[in-house]
């Protein structure tokens, strides 16, 4: 059994959580470092990132 963090200190309710993701974390960091691929421009990021956040908004407004 895994200690109890708390919820001040960290997201994860236990230890074992924050360990399980700080590996997953840790392999996706890799795996796109070693991605021999074009980046992608900030500018395109951010385009993408507010297409997804004002979607989300528009459902969460068609939900209320």
């Amino acid at each position: 059994m895994s200690a109890q963090l708390s919820p001040i200190v960290s997201e994860f309710e236990t230890e074992e959580q924050a360990t399980s993701y700080g590996r997953w974390f840790r392999s996706k960091v890799e795996a796109s470092l070693a991605n021999p691929g074009p980046g992608v421009p900030h500018d395109e990021v951010m385009a993408r990132m507010d297409a997804i956040i004002e979607e989300a908004e528009r459902k969460r407004r068609e939900r209320a």
